[in-house]
């Protein structure tokens, strides 16, 4: 068997923009992220700017880390004695993470191989179509019923906010780019969401009744929206 043949081979490309270099994984170049990275151009660039502007000298958690695109600009921006949390569940993905933090020397990243949940503990992935085309950050958890036929799936590991991250770290912002599994990400995070009342960015929502129940009732609101990214912040009395 030649490397060519072998699923160890992590097969990537080193590609630059402003905020720094990129290992990039080549079963992801269609995808829309990994495009504008290879055209040295910037994905979600409003997104970045908000996370950057407003870490307000505490951590930051970044969930759905991809290939780590976000994480130079992440990293450089926050206080001396921060960090960025970040976990990325799809090991193809992850390694390519872990590779872009060493480029860029990111001492202050400690990236996870796990999913963010409700509970510790082993989930299933999809990480393809069923043509083979890999999902790349698109990859997503499966849920029972859904019908996944020949799509490539892996087990990855999953754990939650709460138990994560020490208790005495001071979140500031937690973004959250999960593919749907907002929701269960939320509910291993409440403890540290009550403690911190961080700004939080969600891709998709949770179901209105459930965010009503466990974030609104902490006095969040609703306040825009960058590049889709729902913002919620508790508003000052």
């Amino acid at each position: 068997m030649s490397f060519r043949d072998s699923d160890s081979v992590l097969r990537c490309c080193i590609a630059y923009n402003k905020y720094g270099g990129f290992c990039v994984p080549l079963s992801s170049r269609h995808r829309t992220a990994a495009q504008k990275i290879l055209a040295g151009d910037v994905y979600e660039p409003k997104t970045i700017e908000f996370l950057t502007s407003h870490s307000n000298g505490g951590d930051l958690v970044h969930a759905g880390a991809y290939f780590g695109d976000f994480l130079p600009a992440l990293s450089r921006s926050i206080a001396p004695d921060a960090k960025v949390w970040a976990f990325e569940p799809n090991h193809e993905n992850y390694r390519c993470a872990m590779i872009t933090t060493y480029i860029n020397d990111l001492k202050n990243v400690e990236l996870a191989n796990a999913a963010l949940g409700e509970r510790r503990g082993t989930l299933t992935m999809v990480t393809s179509k069923k043509n083979g085309m890999a999902l790349g950050g698109g990859s997503r958890i499966l849920r029972e019923g859904d019908d996944v036929g020949s799509e490539r799936r892996e087990v990855v590991q999953v754990v939650t906010l709460d138990e994560a991250i020490p208790p005495d770290r001071r979140i500031s912002i937690i973004h959250l780019d999960v593919e749907g599994y907002e929701r269960e990400a939320l509910s291993g995070a409440l403890g540290t969401i009550q403690r911190y009342l961080p700004i939080i960015l969600l891709e998709s929502l949770p179901e209105r009744k459930w965010l009503t129940q466990n974030i609104l009732c902490h006095g969040y609101r609703k306040i825009g929206a960058v590049h889709g990214n729902a913002i919620y912040v508790v508003k000052q009395r």
